[in-house]
């Protein structure tokens, strides 16, 4: 019996169902996003509060983690579905964006790469970086076909 075989591919709730492949990036853009987290503490450029005394961005990205805990609850509960994941990961992806690569940046990739003593360690966290925009923007195109495929799919009311 194959592994997939054995996994149903959506997860059940009141009255629709969650792609279990949203949640399995759900919980990959939150590991990168810990992980993203954690590197600005370690090289202590960009951090802000509760690390410092300083409200910076740093400080309202956090606000992600219970973002995404009530909206966990919330899908659970069949009171939030894939519109309400396809406006998290597509505000997170723009952000991410914009703060870290855009010509606009205020924390471009010398700000990542460069506090490290070794040139390899710097890297990695910017390809952790990269690839959790590129998680959070895969994520949330494939909410949003998610809502648009169940919008068409339903009945049009008279």
């Amino acid at each position: 019996m194959r592994f997939e075989d054995r996994l149903p591919i959506d997860v059940p709730t009141t009255e629709h169902t969650t792609s279990r492949v949203l949640y399995l990036l759900l919980a990959v853009t939150t590991a990168l996003g810990a992980a993203h987290h954690i590197d600005h503490i370690i090289r202590g450029n960009h951090v802000g509060w509760p690390i410092t005394h300083h409200v910076n961005p740093f400080t309202y990205s956090l606000a992600i983690y219970p973002i995404v805990a009530l909206g966990l609850y919330l899908t659970l509960t069949d009171r939030a579905g894939d519109g309400y994941w396809a406006g998290v990961f597509t505000l997170s992806a723009f952000m991410l964006a914009y703060f870290h690569i855009s010509p606009w940046a205020v924390e471009p990739p010398q700000d990542v790469i460069l506090p490290y003593a070794t040139p390899a360690v710097g890297y990695l966290a910017f390809v952790i970086l990269l690839a959790l925009i590129a998680a959070a923007s895969l994520s949330a195109v494939y909410a949003i076909l998610l809502v648009y495929r169940k919008r068409k799919t339903q009945p049009t009311r008279p």
